[in-house]
This record gives structure tokens, C-alpha cells and sequence, in this order.
């Protein structure tokens, strides 16, 4: 198995998007991220992009409780305060019953 390495700031917004879904994290496959360095006049931090698979049975509903309310939700990641995140786009329906939702967000150091 292939290791990413991820930033703190990547590593703990996965783990709160998994945890959004109430299930193990075994269900949920990272298959694409990108994260950039990202700096305004005042602030620094990190722009990613990821691609959730989530699986068949109910890959649906689990991708309804990841993504809903996903623009409002709050974050708590050590460190760091989740500035901006969304849906890139609408989920994608894959012909094996899973579903890939395309994410972006901005995070900034607290």
C-alpha cells in the first residue's frame, strides 16, 4: 500500500470529512490530493483538492452525510481553521454502485 504524505493541515481535514460520514475510514478511498501553499496579505495556509470513492452498499447516503451542509460545517482540526470548503462539482455515480465526490477547501494556520 502507497503512503501519501500529506500536511498536518491535509491529514486533518481528511479525517474530519471521513468522520462526517459516521463510519470507518476503511470505507472511504482517498483516489486523488492536492494541496498548495496559499498566502493573502494577512493570512497563510493551504488550498487542497481531493477525490472521494465511497463504496457500494449505501455509497448515496454515506456521500449525502459528506458532502450536505458541507459549505456551513465547522472543523475542528488542531491548528488550523477551515476557511472555505464545498463540492467542486456534483458527485460523480461510477458504474460499480460507488459514488466520488470532488472537494475543495481552504485551510489557514491558526
Amino acid at each position: 500500500m502507497m503512503k501519501l504524505a500529506l500536511s498536518p493541515a491535509a491529514a486533518g481535514l481528511l479525517r474530519a470529512l471521513i468522520a462526517r460520514a459516521g463510519i470507518n475510514r476503511d470505507r472511504i478511498l482517498l483516489t486523488d490530493f492536492r494541496s498548495v501553499d496559499w498566502q493573502s496579505l494577512t493570512f497563510v495556509g493551504e488550498r487542497h483538492e481531493m477525490e472521494l470513492r465511497v463504496p457500494a452498499p449505501d455509497a448515496q447516503s454515506l456521500a449525502t452525510r459528506i458532502g450536505d451542509g458541507l459549505a456551513e460545517a465547522e472543523f475542528a482540526i488542531p491548528g488550523q481553521i477551515v476557511a472555505d470548503i464545498g463540492l467542486e462539482r456534483p458527485p460523480s455515480h461510477n458504474r460499480d454502485g460507488s459514488v466520488t465526490l470532488h472537494i475543495e477547501a481552504l485551510t489557514i494556520s491558526e
